[in-house]
């Protein structure tokens, strides 16, 4: 007799802003917070691949896998953000940006490996956010792309801020091959594989 394999169930889902990559807690402090299990019924044992902080948005991959999980979470994987710092970013910064900087991770200095990173030309058509950004008027922003192998706990931000330009908006847009596309926040997307 043949041991039953097991199915798993695979979700690309839009990440909005203000929720926590986590389906519940039991912490008290964390009751009033709105967690990804709100979005839909997921199945049990669904995790998050890799997170977005509360106050980043888009593109979050959910398995039942574990070795899957890892795979994606692995440095073979590369993941681009689009991040709207506060500022007219040069060249002269993305170059550093590309390089690495060196940003705190644990109490301790890391520098970070080299990545991707270039100015978007055009504004991204994104989903509107529910919390205002702060308009024009205060000064000017710009939006990057970054694509990171890595991914150190609010690597993006404290990266744009070394720079001297703070992220005020990071979307996640793209995970190896899946692109964010016309996604919605609160979107929820089961599919059979992920490609990546």
């Amino acid at each position: 007799m043949e041991a039953s394999k097991t199915i798993h169930r695979h979700y690309i889902i839009y990440k909005p802003y203000g929720y926590l990559s986590q389906f519940a807690s039991n912490d008290s402090k964390q009751q009033s917070k709105k967690f990804l299990g709100s979005l839909h019924d997921f199945p049990e044992g669904i995790m998050a691949i890799g997170r977005l902080d509360e106050a980043s948005e888009g593109l979050l991959l959910l398995t039942t896998d574990g070795k899957m999980s890892d795979f994606i979470n692995s440095k073979k994987v590369e993941k681009e953000y689009y991040a709207q710092v506060d500022g007219a970013i040069s060249d002269a910064i993305i170059e550093q940006l590309k390089t690495g900087v060196e940003i705190g991770f644990h109490g301790k200095k890391y520098k970070t490996k080299p990545c991707h990173a270039f100015k978007l030309d055009v504004i991204p058509e994104l989903p509107k956010r529910s919390k205002k950004i702060r308009d024009e008027r205060h000064g000017p922003t710009s939006w990057v792309s970054m694509i990171l192998k890595e991914g150190k706990f609010r690597q993006v931000r404290k990266m744009t801020s070394a720079v001297g330009f703070p992220t005020l908006r990071l979307v996640r847009v793209r995970v190896g091959a899946i692109h964010v596309n016309n996604m919605q926040a609160g979107d929820v997307v089961e599919v059979d594989t992920f490609g990546v």
